[in-house]
Parts: C-alpha cells; structure tokens; sequence
C-alpha cells in the first residue's frame, strides 16, 4: 500500500502551545522600539549591540520552552511517512527538539549564530549569550542571528525544495500560520492546482480557508486528533 506524500507548513500557532513568545508580545514594543526596527540589516550595522540586546531578550525567553504535542505528532509523521517534509516559518528551534529532522527553515533559527564575514556558524543555546555582542571565534568579525530579516531574501534552495514538495503533495498541512506572509503562504495553493487537498490547523480562518478543510482550535490538539484518526483510515485500507 502506497502511502501519501504529505507535506507541513508551520508558523507561530504551532509553538503558541509551548509559550513561545511573539514579536507583538506587550503591544509589539521591545523597550521602546518596534520589532521592524529591529530585525534589519540596518539596525544591525547601526547599532549591532542594541539588536543583539533584542535577540538575546527572545533567546531567554525561548530558552525554557519545550516542545508541545502539535510538534511530536510532525515528528512522528516524519518517522511513519517516508516522503514527508516540513517547512516552518519559525525560528524558536522547538521542530528539531522534537525529533524532527526533514525540516526546510524558511527564516532561519535563533539559535545559529555566523558571521558577517565568513562563513562560520555555530549553533549556540547560551542564555544569556556572551559576551554582546559576540565575534566570530575564526576571523574575528561580528556574528549575527542566522534569521531572515526584513529587507533579506530567502534562502532560494530552501524555497526551491519547499515549492517542490507542495507541488507534488497529496495533502498540504497548514498548521498554525494565518496564510498571508509570502511567499509561504503561496505553497499550499500549489499542491491545491495540483488537486492535492489541502488542510488547515488555526484558532480562526484565514484566507486560505476557501480552498482549505479548516479545523479550529489550538493545533496542539486538533493536530494530534487529526493525525491519529488518519492513521485509523490507512490501516482500515
């Protein structure tokens, strides 16, 4: 019995569970600045310590959190399903916490440091990180967060594979994102061109929800109930 090729798009719903915080946390202010002030390029040459005080604050924050049951049953779907991919817009590092390891970052992971100059990285859990901010340990150069800032572009292997797997999906997850960040939110509607169906996971519907099978509440129930009614189905066949 052939199985289905499934695919996964994450976003900040899946990890609301865990208590991961987001950038619109007490109104979207960090002491007296707005996140899209922050996350740039710009900010960084300005001022590269104050942005490491940014990152290092959501470091701390995220340090403790731990992953939920929406992010064990993806694992799982990993380990039963041989085509399946995940891609998360995400950065909190709690899919690889659980297990998952086909995983497609689109904005990068807090939790990798490299540098400016190099091509170092290093993955880094220290929290909090020093010193601020920190120099790359091979050139000496300023290390910066591994994430996609505004004004960045995606990775473009990352968004190659992603479009690929939607593309040749029988079903397309939608977990926890409101849909309307691109280019993500243009993958699902791929695998439905393609007449795979799609199904999405939120407290509320989006816009994709015209085209979805929308199932409402916190995806780390609704996704495990999901998931274990759907593994009824395949061994019914």
């Amino acid at each position: 019995m052939s199985l289905p090729r499934i695919v996964a798009l994450t976003g900040a719903g899946v990890s609301a569970g865990s208590g991961v915080p987001t950038f619109r946390d007490a109104g979207g202010l960090w002491r007296q600045y707005r996140f899209q002030e922050l996350a740039t390029p710009q900010a960084f040459r300005r001022d590269p310590k104050l942005v490491w005080e940014f990152y290092d604050w959501r470091r701390q924050r995220m340090a403790h959190c731990r992953p939920n049951p929406a992010h064990e049953t993806l694992a799982e779907m990993e380990r039963v399903l041989p085509d399946f991919l995940l891609v998360t817009q995400n950065i909190d590092g709690l899919h690889a916490a659980a297990g998952s390891e086909q995983v497609v970052y689109l904005h990068g992971d807090i939790w990798t440091l490299r540098c400016t100059r190099c091509t170092y990285k290093e993955r880094n859990r220290q929290a909090p990180l020093e010193p601020l901010p920190p120099s790359c340990p091979r050139c000496g150069a300023l290390m910066r967060p591994d994430v996609v800032w505004f004004g960045e572009s995606l990775d473009p292997h990352a968004i190659a594979r992603a479009w690929e797997a939607f593309e040749q999906a029988d079903i397309a997850l939608v977990v926890g994102t409101s849909a309307v960040v691109y280019p993500a939110a243009q993958l699902p509607w791929l695998t439905h061109e393609k007449g795979g169906q799609v199904i999405e996971f939120n407290t509320q519907p989006t816009p994709l929800s015209d085209i979805a099978t929308t199932i409402l509440g916190p995806c780390e129930e609704t996704l495990p109930h999901w998931w274990a009614e759907f593994q009824l189905k395949l061994e019914e066949r």
